[in-house]
């Protein structure tokens, strides 16, 4: 019988020592505190559980977007083009983010709520700046949280839909899914939501009592 033995190894620098220093500046160097703030904007009482578990999973990049599956040996880099027909890798950055298809869906939604476009490099980062644009007020950004999160989920729920059943809806169809679903679940679980469906397609902030 032969005996193993085990030891911890500090990653960050196999030729030195695990050190506080290390760690400090293994911390500070990378995008941690981006990724952190938009981790505790996941969980949502007002949202579906399966819609927050679609975000984390996004968040960290383990969504099966094609580009993933390319890297786990899945998917040949032929098939790695995005569903939209736009000639780029489907990845998870382009597309929520960068898609001229799935990408538009954001002025769409700017333009419905009333607030400022936002741009970001990472998701992380756009979900954060998506949900403080409307400004300080909690309510207000509960709401805008509230909405990034429907609107991630449309765009996966699309693409699917796209890849595994030949249907594609347009953007505009896209952007009256994300308006249903919010309504759909602040009236499940609010009672004083008393505004109907009509009122809320034209101007949710004000239905919200939010302007």
């Amino acid at each position: 019988m032969s005996l193993y033995q085990y030891r911890w190894q500090w990653q960050s620098d196999l030729d030195d020592d695990y050190t506080v220093r290390g760690a400090y500046q293994l911390l500070t160097t990378q995008d941690a505190v981006t990724l952190d703030a938009a981790s505790g904007l996941i969980w949502h009482r007002q949202v579906p559980l399966k819609v927050s578990i679609c975000v984390w999973q996004l968040l960290r990049d383990r969504l099966p977007t094609k580009a993933n599956l390319v890297t786990r040996g899945i998917l040949s880099t032929a098939n790695h083009h995005c569903v939209s027909g736009c000639g780029e890798v489907e990845s998870a950055q382009h597309l929520f983010l960068s898609c001229s298809t799935f990408g538009a869906l954001w002025s769409l939604v700017s333009s419905w709520i009333g607030s400022p476009l936002v741009s970001a490099q990472t998701l992380s980062d756009h979900f954060v700046r998506f949900t403080v644009s409307a400004g300080d007020l909690r309510a207000r950004r509960s709401f805008m949280q509230l909405i990034w999160l429907a609107c991630v989920w449309v765009v996966w729920t699309e693409r699917n839909h796209r890849l595994f059943r030949g249907s594609a809806n347009t953007v505009y169809h896209m952007l009256d899914k994300i308006k249903t679903f919010s309504y759909r679940w602040l009236k499940a679980t609010s009672s004083t939501l008393a505004v109907n469906c009509h009122s809320w397609w034209s101007s949710p902030m004000l239905c919200l009592s939010l302007v």
